[in-house]
């Protein structure tokens, strides 16, 4: 099977989502959050099963920049500093098209840690920032 390539990306800043179509049709609208969370970098992701570090604290996060990368990926650059980590079309496109499990799958994660999709100062108190632990979760 073919990989699709896009054909057109856009930047949806009111609504904090990048919109992304595909040569087969296929049509994405993923929130700047959930792209941040699933970042493939290494620093997110580790070097392999059981080294991932969770994301949390990204609810507002913001997309800068979207660099293309060849002709096989984007680099997307966040407003938190986080620019590693290179999209191709083919994660792109799993992470369109499964959007809504994997979504699921991060906040079941992100609840069982106790984490918060907001961020928080170091020091806040656990309830200003929906952390179960008292940690600041990021």
């Amino acid at each position: 099977m073919s990989i699709a390539h896009p054909t057109e990306i856009k930047l949806l800043q009111q609504s904090l989502a990048l919109e992304i179509a595909f040569d087969d049709g296929a049509r994405f609208t993923m929130p700047y959050e959930y792209l941040r969370v699933q970042t493939p970098s290494a620093e997110a992701r580790g070097h392999g099963p059981g080294q991932e570090t969770l994301q949390t604290g990204k609810r507002n996060v913001k997309l800068l920049g979207v660099e293309p990368v060849g002709t096989y990926a984007l680099k997307l650059v966040f407003d938190d500093g986080h620019d590693s980590g290179l999209y191709t079309w083919e994660y792109l496109y799993e992470l369109g098209e499964n959007q809504e499990a994997i979504w699921k799958e991060y906040l079941d994660k992100l609840e069982a840690s106790g984490g918060s999709r907001d961020f928080c100062r170091e020091g806040a108190s656990a309830s200003s920032c929906g952390s179960k632990s008292g940690g600041c979760g990021h």
